[in-house]
């Protein structure tokens, strides 16, 4: 491979803060607010054009395992009722979940980001680190505003990815242990013109059903449980219908390939439901900016949540949530008639502990999100983003107890105290 050397650059510090949080999706867009209420003067930056990440560029339109998490989760589903924005699931089998309006979320996140006195720098992507000894000291991005700097106390990883966490330097882990795969990536969109006898389809059946439907008229959906649900607008409803094979989070390549190819999956399935009886109406309206990654970096941490934690039902002294969620491996090869697998592991209700959300390798860095710190198979557990919520609301409350430039390990069950006094189940 060729390479250049860039000449040096002199970059410009633009702030100071006590804390700086890199993404703005579920995990970190909480991570934010929460600090910013705490009395934190707090950065929020983000690479998209809005924040909610995977709810908001990622089109996923429902929160899962919202279970025994009130906090910021509760507060969050009251200001989207106020606004038009949310409705049950209609899954009474599965009742600890909510659909939404992702411009209302939109509009919402950007709200309470200026209530809580949180700066937020969007279209902005972290580049680099300034690390010294083990600690991380300013991060520096580049924006439409060319290159800039921001020095910090602490720092958060929310990009779902581990993407600050792998820049300072830390150890991490990424795939199955045993192959290196990683979980499928997905493309959400909305479509309108659905048939007004198509019912909800949430349950396995329903999902063969529009799999055969797809299938009937040409299409073999490479996610082979495809799936309709309605959301709170008139007429428009989320579609979810395709994976991508091993795209790995780190590949510009893959994931851009991966893009391109769900983007055209998603058009020809609508096309081809076009053909079926009262389905002639049926027209796509938007795919998401933001390609549905399930799995990234799993940043080392000061605990790693395991299988064996989940099997067991494992609860801590320093846990901040509960988490409900089954093991959901995604199939990590097409197979047909199958979309995932939960590999034998049956889940009891068990804690995500406040060591897993602090980077091993840097004294100063919090994790929150998919990145936090557990195996394959736990993180197919708890990486949705009702969890993702909590661990960001943990995080923060962490920061405002942290004596100057490092998370403290000991302030774990004061953190599991504080998140008790918000509502959640620990």
């Amino acid at each position: 491979m060729t390479y250049i050397r860039e000449a040096e650059r002199h970059v410009p510090v633009k702030g100071t803060y006590d804390l700086i949080v890199c993404g703005g999706g579920p995990a970190g867009v909480t991570a934010a607010i929460t600090a910013g209420r705490l009395g934190l003067r707090t950065l929020l930056i983000e690479g998209q054009g809005c924040l909610g990440g995977t709810w908001t560029a990622g089109l996923l339109c429902i929160v899962l395992d919202t279970a025994g998490k009130a906090g910021f989760m509760e507060e969050l589903q009251d200001r989207l009722k106020a606004m038009g924005g949310w409705m049950h699931s209609h899954n009474p089998h599965r009742r600890y979940r909510f659909v939404y309006d992702p411009e209302i979320m939109k509009v919402l996140l950007d709200e309470l980001c200026m209530e809580a006195g949180v700066d937020v720098r969007l279209h902005s992507r972290v580049v680099s680190v300034v690390r010294e000894g083990d600690a991380i000291k300013g991060v520096i991005t580049e924006s439409f505003g060319g290159r800039e700097a921001f020095l910090g106390r602490l720092f958060v990883d929310g990009t779902g990815n581990g993407d600050l966490a792998a820049c300072a330097g830390c150890g991490f882990d990424h795939g199955h242990p045993q192959t290196g795969q990683v979980q499928p990536a997905s493309m959400a969109a909305i479509i309108a013109g659905v048939p007004d006898d198509v019912p909800f389809m949430p349950y396995s059946a329903d999902k063969d059903a529009l799999r055969v439907l797809l299938q009937e008229y040409g299409v073999d959906p490479t996610y082979q449980k495809p799936f309709l649900f309605k959301l709170p607008i008139a007429d428009m409803w989320c579609l979810m219908m395709n994976h991508e094979y091993n795209v790995k989070c780190d590949s510009t390549e893959d994931v851009s390939l991966a893009t391109m190819r769900s983007r055209g999956e998603v058009f020809r399935a609508v096309q081809a439901l076009r053909k079926a009886q009262g389905w002639e109406n049926v027209h796509l309206l938007t795919t998401s900016s933001h390609l549905g990654l399930r799995e990234g970096r799993r940043v080392h941490g000061r605990y790693t949540v395991t299988a064996d934690d989940l099997a067991n039902g494992r609860k801590f002294p320093d846990g901040v949530c509960t988490v409900r969620f089954p093991v959901d491996i995604h199939t990590l090869e097409l197979q047909a008639g199958v979309a995932a697998t939960d590999e034998g592991i049956a889940v009891k209700p068990y804690h995500i502990p406040y060591r897993s959300l602090l980077a091993r390798d840097v004294r100063n860095l919090g994790l929150t999100g998919r990145c936090v710190s557990g195996d394959f198979f736990a993180h197919a557990s708890y990486r949705v983003t009702a969890n993702s919520v909590a661990m960001g609301e943990a995080i923060a409350s962490g920061a405002s107890l942290a004596q100057g430039d490092a998370f403290a390990e000991d302030a774990g069950a004061a953190v599991g105290q504080e998140m008790a006094k918000r509502g959640y189940e620990v």
